[in-house]
């Protein structure tokens, strides 16, 4: 069977568990610095107008209210449930139309309710921070999406990219008719999110007074989702999504940091994601429909998939599952195929 040397686990593997374990103990301590954390008033009253003199206006009081624990509760619940609709579309049920739902239901919750927060991309900086700076708190709901998609793509690969993430999902719902780039592209504009993640990790590890958080800052995204932002980052975003139209996700593939993270962790993933539900045909007919890139050697490659399932609806063995066709027309298939996939069956060809 294909994927039986995928199912054993490596010393890799394991590893790679051990890392995510080991994660754990710094997470709970954390939450619990954070929970048992008082807060302390600097001043027992804000400065009046009469104290300050001159022509100055007292401002008027704004307060952001907390959001309460059972909505913080609510939006992991739906980040677990999204990322396992797309583990079971990916794995099971292999239904494109399953990871549609979940892609357009989390750009309307998570990006547009909830403005792009939390999220683990921006995460990333606040745990970076917190490692080396023992006055700041991590809350434990950004731990949790810190923590769960990279626990997700070490079991099933990338499923948070597949539709749970807003950021992808904007650039999903725009790709119209994508169009295939050479694979040295994909390779060394792949480098770039490593450099953007070794920067803000640079960042927001420097001292209190020197620290900024350049993921939230350059966010090219979320003002979409807030309706507002600087004019120059709105232009960015709106480049990103007009290139996204025939270019799959140019965010996601070369310039998200935590996409860095995803891709490092799922290449030790235990059940990756699979063209074909059973056996491998080497017919190639999947490779025109990735529009991200991540198939090599006829294969989906564990660190740059996204989990979007486009590939299985031209595979003939899923197509043979679903009933679509007969068992002779894989033959006809293959046949057809082969000659212009395979470099040597079309040199005995000729």
């Amino acid at each position: 069977m294909a994927n039986q040397k995928d199912r054993t686990w490596t010393a890799r593997q394991l590893m790679a568990v051990l890392v995510l374990l080991a994660l754990l103990p710094y997470a709970l301590a954390q939450a619990q610095d954070y929970t048992h954390q008082e807060y302390t008033r600097q001043a027992t009253t804000a400065p009046q107008v009469d104290d300050i003199g001159g022509d100055y206006a007292l401002p008027e009081v704004q307060q952001s209210l907390p959001r309460s624990v059972w909505l913080q509760g609510l939006d992991v619940i739906l980040l677990i449930a999204g990322m396992g609709a797309i583990a079971y579309a990916v794995h099971r049920g292999r239904r494109r139309w399953v990871i549609t739902v979940v892609t357009l239901g989390s750009l309307a919750y998570f990006g547009f309710y909830r403005q792009g927060c939390v999220c683990p991309i921006g995460a990333t900086q606040n745990v970076a921070a917190s490692i080396v700076d023992p006055e700041l708190a991590v809350p434990m709901v950004v731990l949790v999406f810190f923590l769960l998609p990279l626990l997700a793509a070490l079991l099933f690969g990338r499923v948070f990219c597949g539709g749970v993430c807003p950021l992808g999902a904007i650039q999903d719902v725009v790709l119209l008719r994508p169009m295939q780039l050479p694979a040295w592209i994909d390779r060394w504009g792949g480098l770039f999110k490593y450099v953007y993640l070794g920067l803000a990790i640079w960042f927001a590890v420097l001292p209190a007074e020197q620290r900024d958080f350049i993921i939230c800052r350059f966010d090219p995204f979320v003002g979409f989702f807030r309706m507002t932002g600087v004019a120059w980052l709105m232009g960015l975003g709106v480049a990103l999504l007009l290139i996204g139209t025939v270019i799959g996700r140019p965010y996601c593939r070369f310039l998200c940091p935590y996409g860095g993270l995803l891709a490092i962790v799922s290449r030790f993933s235990f059940w990756p994601v699979s063209i074909t539900p059973d056996e491998e045909l080497d017919c190639g007919l999947c490779v025109d429909s990735c529009p991200f890139g991540a198939i090599e050697d006829l294969r989906a490659k564990r660190s740059t998939c996204l989990a979007c399932g486009r590939c299985f609806a031209h595979c003939p063995r899923q197509q043979l599952k679903w009933g679509q066709i007969e068992l002779v027309d894989i033959e006809n298939l293959v046949s057809e195929q082969k000659p212009a996939s395979d470099p040597a069956t079309a040199k005995a060809a000729k």
